[in-house]
């Protein structure tokens, strides 16, 4: 699963990393939760950073309640499975990201971890999208999901999956429209563990509320208030 990621790289830096135009300013996410507006670069528009809802509203839905349900797809099954089979071969994009988290139960205690890359660049997962018109405003939304895969060795001690996050020189081929479905079958696959790292975090960002710095920042050995026990 991928319930929480962030995109803390500024306008400037997003612009050059993924060679896209960027129409509307962009605010620093250190702690993005689904149902948020968040990046993405679809295969429709691969030169333009646009902005969707995370959780996925399929286009024949009756109403938003899938959203919230379907914040992820499995790798194993997106070609099989509905809706995903139905928008998998035409309706792909890039999530950009600079790291996500996950929780690992300590004792008493579930601790957060931020999961990186090496270089410290933003990278990009694997997605899918679609639009659903709500038919009492009239308006269209625009969501997507993140597809996930089996851990890789960085991220397993911690939870048993991850987001597909895509090579920089295979982006371009997820989100190509003359690809074929077997080349896309095999970019879902755990990204390179050797090319990563975690680091336990901040508890600021067990709130999905919290959009500050210090929700990727490295977990104190004391948070202010606590005291040291002599038994710890």
């Amino acid at each position: 699963m991928c319930g929480r990621f962030s995109l803390a790289k500024s306008k400037e830096e997003l612009q050059k990393r993924f060679a896209v135009q960027i129409k509307t300013p962009v605010a620093l996410q250190y702690n993005i939760a689904p149902m948020q507006s968040c990046a993405v670069i679809t295969n429709q528009a691969p030169n333009e950073l646009q902005f969707f809802q995370w959780g996925l509203i399929p286009s024949w839905s009756i109403d938003r309640s899938t959203a919230m349900n379907m914040i992820n797809a499995r790798s194993e099954s997106v070609y099989q499975k509905i809706p995903f089979k139905h928008i998998v071969k035409n309706q792909r994009c890039l999530v950009p990201s600079d790291g996500f988290f996950e929780w690992r139960k300590e004792g008493k205690n579930k601790v957060p971890y931020r999961f990186n890359l090496n270089n410290e660049e933003a990278f990009s997962y694997a997605g899918l999208w679609d639009s659903w018109k709500n038919e009492e405003t009239g308006d269209l939304v625009n969501t997507f999901t993140i597809i996930t895969t089996e851990a890789n060795k960085v991220v397993k001690p911690v939870h048993d999956r991850m987001p597909v996050i895509l090579r920089k020189d295979l982006e371009k081929l997820w989100i190509a429209e003359d690809v074929t479905e077997s080349q896309t079958e095999s970019l879902l696959k755990p990204y390179d563990a050797e090319q990563m790292y975690s680091y336990a975090v901040h508890r600021a960002v067990n709130d999905a509320r919290n959009n500050t710095p210090e929700c990727i920042q490295a977990a104190p050995r004391f948070y202010p208030g606590e005291t040291m026990s002599l038994f710890d």
